[in-house]
Parts: structure tokens; sequence; C-alpha cells
């Protein structure tokens, strides 16, 4: 690892990556798949427990029982793949206990979620973090057995639409330092 040198690629896809609702009909190969699922496992997790894992969906019928259970988010049906990224409560659990089943293999997911974004970024392809779905409703769809727990719909595509950076807030806001809160 060189020290000392800052790798743009990263600060570029951290501001270029948008929320994309719209896809074209190019299809995602495995490989590119495979690629962000690749990076996703590459993200720092509790312990290195690794508590996740991914269902890749390509079924047309099945993309259609995720958007309805993401409140009839219909964009999901048109992204060509869609990966559910979900969270082994039972394998956080057996390292942390019940803080490894109610917070780290959500924090653990989440951060291999953004892994999966920025590299779909990079790749040129479009994502959008779907965090707003009816669990039991995504668990009866795709199966998943009582333990892994779906914590995130990421439809995959090519963008059709270039969406505008939203506002942030500045750095004077939300920046504090260790007297935070003191009075």
């Amino acid at each position: 690892m060189k020290r000392g040198k800052t790798n743009l690629d990263v600060f570029e896809a951290i501001k270029s990556r948008r929320s994309v609702r719209a896809f074209t009909d190019e299809p995602v190969s495995r490989e590119e798949v495979m690629k962000l699922i690749d990076a996703a496992r590459w993200a720092p997790s509790a312990g290195n427990i690794q508590p996740w894992e991914f269902i890749v969906v390509r079924e047309p019928k099945v993309k259609q029982g995720l958007a309805q259970a993401a409140l009839n988010q219909t964009f999901i049906e048109e992204a060509p793949v869609v990966i559910v990224v979900c969270a082994n409560q039972q394998r956080s659990g057996r390292g942390y206990g019940s803080r490894g089943v109610n917070l780290y293999c959500l924090q653990d997911t989440a951060a291999a979620t953004q892994n999966m974004l920025l590299t779909a970024c990079a790749l040129g392809l479009a994502t959008c973090w779907i965090g707003a779905f009816q669990e039991e409703e995504a668990r009866k769809v795709l199966n998943i057995p009582n333990g892994l727990r779906p914590v995130a719909i990421v439809p995959v595509g090519h963008p059709a639409e270039r969406p505008v950076a939203p506002s942030r807030r500045s750095l004077s806001e939300i920046v504090h330092h260790e007297t935070f809160g003191r009075k």
C-alpha cells in the first residue's frame, strides 16, 4: 500500500455516486455482479465475522414481488439485476450476542452495501440503496430462512437518468470536537 498519496478515484466515486431509479435495457453481466459482491465482501466487519449474504435476482416475477414488498417502488422491476443484501444474525450473534444480532450485523452489511454502490459507480453502473421495504414480504418472496435478515434491496443497471448532486450539509454544521455538548 502506498502512503502519502491520495487516490482520487475513490473520492470521485463517492462524489459522483447517485441513487438512480431509471435503467436502460442493457444487461449487467455475471462478471460485473461478481465484482460488486467481491467489493462488498471486502468491507470491514465486527470481529471479521463477515455476516453478509447476497441474493442475486434476475427473474422478472421475483423482481416484481420485491418491488411490491418495497412499497410499490416499481423501478426495481426495471433493473436487469437486483441484489438483496442480508445480515446473518446468527453468525454475528455467535461472536457478539445480542449486540451482534441487533447492531453489528446491520453496520457490517451497511458497509458492504456502500462498497457495492461505489464499485458500481466506478464500473459505470447505476444503483439505488433501498431500505424502505416490508421485511416479511421480502423474506417470503425470496424464501429467506430465519436468522437471515434482508437489510437492503439494490437494483443494478445502466443509468437511464443522471440525477444532479443533492445538497449536503456544510462541514461546519456536522464537525464537532471533544467539547461537543459541554457548557
